[in-house]
């Protein structure tokens, strides 16, 4: 069990919290906070206070962190390292520039090298008409679910952004949308697809007014029993849906952003179009989903090989 802070540490630490919450979202706040809480309660471990943390302490956690094992006896991913390490050097940042320390004892501090990878989940365009056609429209949560999936495959917008709408917040005539303080604190502007847009029109009309229980319920896409849908509902319910249509793959809310990006791509899109559509700060992070697919390979080879036919 690790010892209590001192006062002054904690003071410190309040001062960081209240400072995320002003640039992030709730989540990745608390995330951050609670990764510069585990480095603060190693260092009380060790008996070094904050105010005597060297670089050399700092390079002692990362090689700490690198030897960690799971219960498995596996090691963390270079993602977890990596995210650990990103909140020790914004936290010294953070102090550094308030003046609460002369230096900035994790400047140096390098990030592990992390593998960009693909997606693991793609959905085919068949397979999303499959998902859409399988949802039952008679009933006010057939045409909520309706309406999520064909937002999700028509704008990419994450899981969180979509279940923080607001019915203001979409114009279904326009056929645009509006994401408010999305990932980093941005908003933006997204474009609907016709059958998004019908589909939002339908659920508003015919479905969402069987949901609502009391006054004070602002979200769009309300739970069955009128409350916040969160991450996990908008999982189950994709998921409740791709095994009605016998969609073998692992379908997740992610899995609508990550194919819309790809289908976008195999239909010339613009990379930097895409882009802003997802809302990625960085053109890399868009830039994984122009890596080619096995499938795509495959079939060069059959149609050009001269031994593929």
């Amino acid at each position: 069990m690790s010892a209590p802070l001192p006062q002054k540490t904690r003071h410190l630490l309040k001062l960081y919290e209240d400072d995320l919450a002003f640039r992030y979202e709730r989540k990745t706040g608390a995330a951050y906070l609670g990764r510069a809480q585990s480095f603060l309660d190693w260092l009380g471990a060790r008996g070094v206070e904050l105010s005597a943390v060297r670089t050399e302490d700092v390079h002692a956690y990362q090689s700490a962190l690198y030897a960690r094992r799971k219960k498995s006896g596996r090691p963390y991913s270079a993602g977890d390292q990596k995210n650990r390490v990103k909140a020790i050097k914004s936290f010294f940042r953070f102090l550094y520039r308030r003046g609460c320390l002369l230096h900035d004892p994790a400047a140096p501090l390098d990030y592990p090298r992390v593998e960009r990878r693909l997606p693991r989940t793609i959905l085919t365009p068949d397979e999303v008409r499959r998902i859409l056609k399988a949802v039952d429209l008679k009933t006010p949560t057939g045409l909520r679910d309706r309406a999520i999936i064909e937002t999700f495959y028509g704008t990419g917008i994450r899981s969180g952004e979509l279940a923080r709408l607001t019915p203001d917040e979409v114009d279904t005539e326009e056929c645009v949308l509006r994401v408010v303080q999305g990932k980093g604190r941005r908003d933006r502007n997204v474009p609907l697809t016709r059958a998004a847009a019908e589909a939002i029109e339908a659920y508003l009309v015919s479905g969402r007014g069987k949901l609502v229980r009391g006054s004070r319920q602002r979200f769009l896409f309300l739970a069955n029993r009128g409350g916040y849908m969160d991450q996990a509902t908008l999982n189950r319910t994709a998921r409740h849906w791709a095994r009605k249509a016998r969609v073998k793959k692992h379908v997740t809310c992610h899995a609508f952003r990550h194919s819309v990006a790809t289908h976008l791509l195999k239909g010339r899109a613009d990379i930097r179009y895409i882009q802003a559509l997802l809302g990625h700060a960085s053109l890399a992070t868009t830039e994984r989903y122009t890596q080619v697919e096995i499938s795509d390979l495959k079939e060069v080879i059959r149609r050009a090989h001269p031994r593929g036919r």
